[in-house]
């Protein structure tokens, strides 16, 4: 992954908060969960953004399969007929 590609992930994360704000949100989430359910809560969250991942791949598979299917229709019913002799 590129540096430009972790920016461009990294910008909606961020929710336009500074590095102070993000130290009170992490101080808070130690507080609430304690350091050793941390690891454990982060591997839930890792899992379920691959599971999401993993859809929007199949929907956009999915999606690119109907459109070449519908092209390929129009391209058939587009031909013009043979005339009849």
């Amino acid at each position: 992954m590129s540096i430009v590609e972790m920016k461009s992930l990294a910008a909606p994360l961020a929710l336009g908060l500074g590095t102070q704000e993000l130290v009170v949100i992490l101080v808070i989430v130690v507080l609430l969960f304690g350091a050793k359910k941390i690891p454990e809560l982060m591997r839930g969250v890792g899992r379920g953004v691959g599971e999401l991942q993993k859809g929007l791949d199949e929907g956009k598979k999915t999606l690119n399969k109907a459109i070449e299917e519908s092209k390929e229709e129009t391209d058939v019913t587009s031909k013009p007929a043979d005339p009849v002799a």
